[in-house]
């Protein structure tokens, strides 16, 4: 998995996640990986589904993206104005929250 710049504490992921290979190399590499276990496991290793609650939150905040069909089905041919477009989606749909805060 390629990390983004600033290294994150934890990873939060769905079951399909769930390997010891992965689980492995997130703790060697200092992350705690938060990925319910799979229902077939013998030992299901510990999660902590108080840390996995937030996975919600991301979900929406993709869907809510994914409304713009631009973004959905890209367009784009280039990353650059690909992350310019997904720069003024995020504008557009955060603006309403900022806008009259006085």
């Amino acid at each position: 998995m390629a990390m983004p710049v600033g290294k994150p504490r934890l990873l939060l992921a769905d079951k399909g996640y769930d390997g010891d290979a992965v689980r492995e190399d997130l703790l060697l590499s200092g992350i705690v990986p938060v990925i319910p276990p799979k229902a077939n496991r013998k030992n299901p290793p510990p999660c902590d589904f108080r840390a996995y609650k937030d996975r919600n939150r991301i979900e929406r905040m993709f869907n809510r993206l994914k409304q713009f069909r631009r973004i959905a089905t890209r367009f784009d041919k280039t990353a650059k104005s690909f992350a310019a477009f997904l720069a003024l989606a995020a504008a557009r749909i955060w603006m309403p929250y900022f806008v009259n805060m006085t």
